[in-house]
């Protein structure tokens, strides 16, 4: 046989080999019996695997710009529908659940990222392969099972002080992984409470562990699309930093309003802004 049909032979038949994970459509049960629906993109090679969590009304289906970049860089991700949202099912529709209470409906969507972790790991992904980002009310699910789970990479895109009575800042405090915050500055208060969730996470995370990126208009998964993918896809690679000093510490005094410099001051209290105790 002519040694060019041989090597177009073998390449032919090694094909499938080397070819491209495909993505997959995924389901897997919480502990407390919901079926979630996701779409399950293996990662290559040594790469991480993202898991994606919407925002509050949306579904699986609003990161696919993001998906798509993943894709590209090599990783995986793990897109999936919180309960009461798109093709999960279990007790009812995100419109019909309490909004209020520490366990209300919202605050057990912990179990949901629970169960993507479970997933992962039966897939053979090493916990210190596994990523999270949320968008809006994703973003606070993102950040308590961060905590549950033990991953260590958190990515929060238009993370709020409390959305359906989910708190973000309680685990930010007890949270010492890798962490990302975006809040784009047109939305003042939101931009304001994201400030205070980076403030607060500087002084307990250590240096180099905190990313803030900012855009002026949008939020949400419309920002994420918009300005964000390329950073975020960055930051994914390369989320700690050692030689990243706090921005918000500096050596310089800093001036009251009446112009008398005074001592900085590297106390929580100290960092959040008065406005937003005002509202």
């Amino acid at each position: 046989m002519n040694r060019f049909l041989k090597v177009g032979l073998l390449l032919f038949l090694a094909g499938p080999l080397f070819a491209a994970p495909k993505v997959q459509s995924v389901s897997f049960t919480t502990r407390d019996g919901w079926a979630l629906s996701a779409s399950y993109l293996p990662a290559q090679a040594d790469e991480k695997t993202v898991i994606l969590l919407h925002d509050l009304n949306k579904k699986k289906e609003e990161f696919a710009s993001l998906e798509g970049d993943l894709a590209k860089g090599g990783f995986g991700y793990l897109a999936l529908d919180l309960r009461g949202h798109g093709q999960s099912t279990g007790r009812g529709s995100v419109k019909s659940f309490e909004k209020e209470g520490v366990d209300n409906p919202f605050n057990k969507m912990v179990q949901d990222v629970e169960a993507a972790v479970t997933f992962l790991k039966s897939k053979n992904v090493p916990l210190d392969k596994i990523a999270l980002l949320g968008a809006g009310l994703g973003a606070q699910v993102a950040m308590k099972g961060a905590l549950l789970t033990g991953v260590q990479t958190v990515a929060l895109i238009s993370p709020s002080a409390n959305i359906r009575d989910v708190l973000v800042i309680p685990s930010i405090r007890l949270y010492k992984g890798d962490l990302l915050i975006a809040a784009g500055s047109a939305d003042r208060k939101g931009f304001l409470e994201a400030s205070v969730i980076r403030n607060v996470a500087f002084l307990t995370t250590g240096e180099g562990k905190v990313t803030f990126l900012t855009a002026y208009d949008l939020t949400s998964h419309e920002m994420l699309d918009k300005y964000l993918r390329p950073s975020i896809l960055q930051w994914f690679k390369t989320p700690h930093k050692p030689d990243l000093a706090p921005d918000i510490i500096t050596t310089m005094p800093v001036t009251d309003t009446s112009g008398i410099p005074v001592e900085k001051s590297t106390t929580e209290q100290a960092l959040i802004p008065s406005i937003l105790g005002a509202q």
